[in-house]
C-alpha cells in the first residue's frame, strides 16, 4: 500500500536543480584554476576566486542534504543521492587543495603539462554539467549518460599520462640544484591530477545510478 501510495506522490524535483547550479559553479571554479595555470600577476586573485566558487558549493551540497533529510519522496535512491553530490563536492574541493597549494608556495610559473590537466579538468567540469540536466529522465537518456562517463575516464586516462610524464621532466629538471622546486611541482601536480579523478569517480557514480534504473 505504500509503495503505491509513492509511486502516485510526485518526486522531489528540487535535486536536480541543485546538482545543475553545482555542476556549474564547478565548471567555473575549473575555468578559474585553468586561468591560474597561466601565471603571471593575476594568480593570487584566481586562486582566491575559486575558494570563493568552492564556499558557494558547499552551500549547493548542504542544501542537499537538508532536502534529502526533509523529503518523502526523491528521485532516485536516497543513497546514491548522497553519494553523487559528495563526489561533486570532491572535486571542487580538491581544485580549493590545488590553489591553496599554489598560494602556499607563491608559485607564479607553472609547467606545460600542468596547463595541460587544466584543459583537461575544464573538459571534466563541463562534461559533468552536461550530464546533470540528463538524470532528469535517466532511461532516456541512458547512451548520453554512458557517453559523458566515458569520455570523462578517457580524460582521466590522458591527466595520468600527463601527470607521470609532467613529474619525469621536473624532476630531470630539477634534479642537480633545486630539489625544493621539484618537491613543490610535484605536489602541484598531483593536487590537479586528483581533480580529474574525483571528476572519473562522478562519472563512474552517474553510471552506477544508472545501471540501477535499467
Amino acid at each position: 500500500m505504500l509503495g503505491w501510495l509513492q509511486a502516485l506522490m510526485p518526486k522531489e524535483e528540487r535535486f536536480f536543480d541543485l546538482f545543475e547550479r553545482h555542476a556549474a559553479i564547478s565548471l567555473e571554479a575549473a575555468r578559474s584554476l585553468r586561468a591560474v595555470l597561466d601565471g603571471g600577476d593575476g594568480v593570487r586573485a584566481l586562486c582566491a576566486e575559486v575558494g570563493k566558487k568552492e564556499d558557494e558549493a558547499d552551500v549547493v551540497a548542504r542544501e542537499v542534504l537538508l532536502a534529502l533529510r526533509r523529503s518523502f519522496i526523491t528521485p532516485f535512491d536516497r543513497g546514491d543521492i548522497h553519494a553523487l553530490i559528495t563526489d561533486m563536492d570532491d572535486a571542487i574541493d580538491q581544485m580549493r587543495q590545488t590553489v591553496k597549494a599554489i598560494s602556499l608556495f607563491d608559485v607564479a610559473v607553472f609547467e606545460p603539462n600542468m596547463v595541460k590537466i587544466g584543459d583537461l579538468i575544464v573538459e571534466s567540469a563541463q562534461s559533468a554539467l552536461e550530464a546533470m540536466p540528463l538524470l532528469r529522465a535517466i532511461n532516456t537518456h541512458a547512451a548520453q549518460l554512458n557517453s559523458a562517463q566515458e569520455k570523462i575516464a578517457r580524460l582521466e586516462e590522458e591527466s595520468d599520462q600527463l601527470y607521470m610524464q609532467g613529474l619525469k621532466e621536473l624532476y630531470h629538471k630539477h634534479k642537480d640544484n633545486q630539489p625544493m622546486a621539484y618537491i613543490v611541482g610535484s605536489e602541484i601536480f598531483g593536487h590537479l591530477e586528483k581533480v580529474v579523478d574525483c571528476f572519473e569517480d562522478l562519472g563512474s557514480r552517474v553510471s552506477g545510478i544508472l545501471l540501477e534504473h535499467m
